[in-house]
C-alpha cells in the first residue's frame, strides 16, 4: 500500500518529493512507524524503483509471454507499453522517463539501479528482435540492439507528444511510428518457383501474377 501511493506520488512529485514524511502524511500513518519499514530516504527511493519495475512487468512484459516468439510477441509488448502509464496508477505519466530526467546526471546508487532497470527492459526488447529473426520473420541483418533503441524513441516521442503537448493524435502516431519500424525489420516475401513453370522463348519474365498465391509463396 505503501509503494502503490509512493509510486503514484513519485510520477508528479519526482523521486525527491518522495519522502517518509511526506508518505507518512497523505496515507495517515505515524512518521516513525513508517521509518521503520525502510530506515532512509534513499531505501525508501530504491525500493519504489524496484516496485516499479515489478509493476511494468506485470502489465507490459508478462502478459506479452503468451505470445509466440516474434513479431507478435514484440506487437503486444508495445501495445502493453502505450497502456502502461494509467492515469489514475500514475497520474503524472510514465514514471521511468521522469525518473530519467531527474537522474540522469545525478550520480550515485539510484541513478545505477535506473540505470540497470533501463539496461534490462532494453535488453528483452533487443532479444525480441533476435528470436523474430530466428523464427525467420526479420531480416537477418536485423540489429537487436538498434532496433530496441528505435523502439524506445518511439516511446520517448509518444510520452512528450501526449504529456507535454497535449497532442490528440500522439497514440496513433506512435503506432504509425512503430509499424514502420516492423515494415523495416521484416523479411521480405520471396516468390517459390514451382515445378513445372519455366520460362518462355521470350526471356525471363519473372513470376506471373498466378504464381504469387499464398499456397506458392514462402520465406
Amino acid at each position: 500500500m505503501i509503494l502503490e501511493r509512493a509510486l503514484s506520488l513519485a510520477s508528479e512529485l519526482g523521486l525527491e518529493g518522495v519522502t517518509i514524511g511526506h508518505l507518512a502524511t497523505d496515507l495517515n500513518l505515524s512518521k516513525s512507524g513508517l521509518f521503520a519499514h525502510f530506515q532512509s530516504k534513499e531505501a525508501l527511493q530504491l525500493q519504489l524503483l524496484d516496485f516499479a519495475a515489478l509493476r511494468f512487468f506485470e502489465i507490459v512484459i508478462r502478459p506479452a509471454m503468451a505470445f509466440p516468439a516474434g513479431e507478435n510477441r514484440i506487437r503486444a509488448m508495445f501495445e502493453n507499453w502505450l497502456a502502461w502509464p494509467k492515469p489514475e496508477a500514475l497520474p503524472g505519466g510514465c514514471f521511468f522517463v521522469a525518473a530519467a530526467t531527474e537522474l540522469d546526471d545525478r550520480p550515485g546508487s539510484l541513478r545505477d539501479r535506473l540505470v540497470e532497470l533501463q539496461v534490462r527492459w532494453l535488453g528483452v526488447l533487443a532479444e525480441s528482435a533476435r528470436q523474430a529473426v530466428a523464427e525467420g520473420e526479420f531480416r537477418p541483418e536485423i540489429d537487436g540492439e538498434q532496433f530496441a533503441h528505435d523502439v524506445y524513441g518511439v516511446m520517448l516521442a509518444f510520452h512528450h507528444a501526449a504529456r507535454l503537448l497535449r497532442d490528440p493524435k500522439a497514440r496513433a502516431r506512435a503506432r504509425t511510428a512503430f509499424e514502420s519500424l516492423l515494415a523495416a525489420a521484416r523479411r521480405p516475401l520471396v516468390a517459390v518457383p514451382v515445378e513445372g513453370e519455366l520460362t518462355s522463348g521470350l526471356g525471363n519474365r519473372g513470376p506471373g501474377r498466378e504464381s504469387l498465391t499464398p499456397e506458392r509463396i514462402g520465406v
